[in-house]
C-alpha cells in the first residue's frame, strides 16, 4: 500500500472509531456510517485530507453536519502523525498530518524509483485490450490516433496496477470493404497502364491505392494475367498485408507495439463462425425468419435480434464479431475491453447480449467509446489529406507534431469528450504547450543535476539528509502532489480515465516550476542544498514515471 492510501486506511479506521465512541457517549444515535470520502483539499490551508463524514451522516443521526463534525473531533486523538483535526465551511472534517508523513513519501520515491505507485491492485486477473482495430483499407485517421494513445497508456496502467494486460489489434480482412479495396487495387493497376480504364464507384480514391498498385506491378506483374476472382483474391490477401505492415510500422513509430494483430480471415479458415453457429443452435439461441438465420439477442437485453446468417447463405459482421469474442474467452481472459470510434454505440448492446450468450457475465465485456477529434489550424478546422482522399493521416499528424505532443494533446481530455487539437500549439515550445510545459520541468531538474555533478556534488540519500528542512510551500506542495500518483495511477486504471495522468503530470510540473522560480537548490547551505537535492531528484523520478506511463519521453536537455 502506498503512503497516501495508508495515511487515509488510518485516517478512516480513525473516523470509524469515533463515530463508535460518541455513540457509546450518547452524543450520537447511529453506529452505521454512510459511505465517506477522504479527499486532498485543493487549498493547502485546509489540510492535507479532508472528511465528508459529517455531511453525510447528518440525516442519521438528526444533527446538523456541523454538529455531527464537532462532536466527531472530540474523539479523534491528535497526535503522532495528526498535528491538527478541525471543523470546516458546513461541516468538513480537515486533517494536518505531521512533517514525517511527508518524508515517507520521499523516501517511497526513492525506493521504489521507476516503479513508484504500482501495486498488485489487479491480482493478475487477464484482461484483454483491443483497441484501434482499423479496417486494413487505408492509412491510419486521427481518430486511430487517438485510440492508439488511449489504449497504449491505458494498458500501461493497468500492467502497473498489477493485471496481466494483452493488446490486440483485430484485422477485419475478410469483410465486404476488403473486397472493395481489392477491386480498388486492381483498377488502379489497369489505369497504370490504360488510362481510361474505370474505377469502381464505391472504390477507394486515395492516392495511397495508387502507390500500392505501382508496388504489385513491379513486384507480381502476373497477377493481372490471373483469372478475375483469383485476382480478387490474391490482391484482397496481398493488399491488406500491405496495408496492416504500414499501420504496424506507423504504430511502432507512435510508441504502440501489440501482443497480436488477430485476423479474421483465420477465423473463417478455422472454422469459427460454424462452430459459433452451432454452440449458439445447442444452446437454443437461434431461429429461422424469412430464409435468415437469426440469433435471439434481445433475450439478453439487446434492443432487437440480430440476423447471423443472412437468406443468401453469407454471414454478417456480426456473427464473425461474435466468433471472435468468443476466442477470446476460450484464450483464458476474464475481462474482455474493446475501445471503438464514436459511431459504434450500437456495437455496445449485440455484443454484451453475445458474450452472455457464450455463457459470461455481462461485465465480462466492457466497451470504451472515443469521440471525434477535429484538428485547427489558426483556430480553423484542417479537412483533408490529399493522400488519404479523405482524412489527415496518423503519419501525417505525427510527422507535423511530433509524436509526444500527438499522443499527450490526445490524453488531455476524457474518452467521451470531443477533442479539439490545435496544431499550431502543439509545435510551440512555450509554457502555452502543456507537452512542453511538462517535459521542460523534467529537463530543468536535469540541468540542476548536471550542474551538482560537474560541481562535484553528489546526490544524498533520504537517509543522509535532513528532510524536516523542506519547509517551503513550494517544497511541501511538491511532497504532497507526489504522494498522490499511486491513487491517481489506481484510479485512471480502474475509472478507464488515462487523462488522470496527463493532468497530474501538468499539476506537478506547474508546482516544481513555481518552485524553480522561489527557492535555489545549489546556491544554498549544505543542509538544505542537499535536502532539496533529493526533492527534485524524487520529482525527477516522478515526473519521468508519469510521462513514461502516457507513452512520451522525458527530455534531459531542451
Amino acid at each position: 500500500m502506498d503512503i497516501a492510501s495508508a495515511q487515509r486506511e488510518k485516517l478512516h479506521r480513525l473516523i470509524r472509531e469515533a463515530v463508535d465512541k460518541a455513540a457509546a457517549s450518547g452524543e450520537l444515535t447511529f453506529t452505521e456510517i454512510p459511505e465517506f470520502v477522504l479527499e486532498t483539499p485543493k487549498d493547502p490551508n485546509h489540510g492535507d485530507f479532508a472528511s465528508n463524514v459529517a455531511l453525510v451522516s447528518a440525516k442519521a443521526a438528526r444533527k446538523s453536519p456541523l454538529e455531527v463534525a464537532s462532536i466527531l473531533v472530540k474523539y479523534i486523538p491528535v497526535g503522532g502523525f495528526i498535528t491538527k483535526v478541525e471543523v470546516a465551511g458546513p461541516g468538513f472534517i480537515n486533517f494536518f498530518l505531521s512533517q514525517e508523513w511527508l518524508g515517507d513519501i520521499l523516501r517511497a520515491v526513492e525506493l521504489q524509483g521507476e516503479n513508484y505507485g504500482a501495486s498488485n491492485y489487479g491480482q493478475g486477473e487477464r484482461v484483454l485490450l483491443e483497441f484501434v482495430s482499423a479496417n486494413p483499407v487505408g492509412p491510419l485517421n486521427v481518430v486511430n490516433a487517438r485510440a492508439a494513445a488511449v489504449g497504449d497508456t491505458l494498458a500501461r496502467l493497468l500492467r502497473a496496477c498489477g493485471y496481466g494486460v494483452g493488446t490486440e489489434f483485430y484485422v477485419n480482412d475478410a469483410g465486404n470493404q476488403a473486397d472493395v479495396f481489392a477491386r480498388s487495387l486492381i483498377a488502379r493497376c489497369r489505369q497504370l497502364i490504360d488510362p481510361d480504364y474505370p474505377f469502381p464507384e464505391e472504390g477507394y480514391p486515395g492516392d495511397y491505392v495508387i502507390d500500392l498498385a505501382k508496388r504489385l506491378l513491379v513486384e507480381k506483374p502476373e497477377v493481372l494475367e490471373l483469372p478475375e476472382e483469383e485476382q480478387l483474391a490474391f490482391c484482397k490477401r496481398w493488399g491488406t498485408d500491405q496495408m496492416v505492415a504500414g499501420q504496424a510500422a506507423d504504430l511502432r513509430g507512435y510508441g504502440v507495439e501489440f501482443d497480436l494483430w488477430f485476423r479474421e480471415r483465420d477465423l473463417h479458415a478455422q472454422g469459427r463462425l460454424e462452430e459459433l453457429i452451432e454452440f449458439f443452435r445447442d444452446k437454443g439461441h437461434l431461429y429461422e425468419e424469412d430464409g435468415a438465420l437469426w440469433f435471439r439477442s434481445t433475450t439478453f437485453g439487446d434492443d432487437k435480434d440480430r440476423v447471423l446468417i443472412k437468406s443468401d447463405g453469407a454471414y454478417t459482421y456480426v456473427t464473425a464479431d461474435i466468433a471472435y469474442h468468443h476466442d477470446k474467452l476460450k484464450r483464458g481472459y476474464t475481462k474482455l475491453i474493446d475501445i471503438l470510434g464514436p459511431d459504434h454505440h450500437g456495437y455496445i448492446g449485440r455484443m454484451k447480449a453475445a458474450v452472455q450468450a457464450l455463457g459470461y457475465g455481462e461485465d465480462t465485456l466492457e466497451v470504451l467509446i472515443l469521440q471525434y477529434v477535429a484538428l485547427l489550424r489558426d483556430g480553423k478546422p484542417v479537412k483533408m489529406s490529399k493522400r488519404a482522399g479523405e482524412f489527415v493521416t496518423m503519419r501525417e499528424l505525427v510527422d507535423e507534431v511530433g509524436r509526444d505532443a500527438a499522443r499527450f494533446f490526445f490524453l488531455m481530455r476524457s474518452l467521451e469528450s470531443h477533442l479539439d487539437f490545435d496544431l499550431d500549439l502543439a509545435v510551440e515550445q512555450s509554457s502555452e504547450n502543456p507537452v512542453f510545459y511538462v517535459q521542460y520541468a523534467h529537463a530543468r531538474i536535469c540541468s540542476i543535476l548536471r550542474q551538482a555533478e560537474e560541481a562535484g556534488i553528489g546526490v544524498p540519500t533520504t537517509a543522509e539528509v535532513d528532510l524536516s528542512l523542506l519547509t517551503e510551500e513550494a517544497e511541501i506542495n511538491l511532497i504532497k502532489k507526489m504522494g498522490e500518483l499511486p491513487e491517481e495511477i489506481l484510479l485512471a486504471a480502474t475509472l478507464r480515465e488515462p487523462h488522470r495522468i496527463a493532468r497530474y503530470a501538468l499539476d506537478l510540473a506547474g508546482i516544481f516550476h513555481s518552485f524553480y522560480t522561489h527557492c535555489h537548490v545549489l546556491g544554498e547551505e549544505a543542509p538544505l542544498r542537499d535536502a532539496r537535492l533529493v526533492l527534485v531528484k524524487c520529482v525527477q523520478t516522478v515526473l519521468r514515471r508519469s510521462l513514461e506511463l502516457l507513452g512520451i519521453s522525458a527530455p534531459e536537455q531542451m
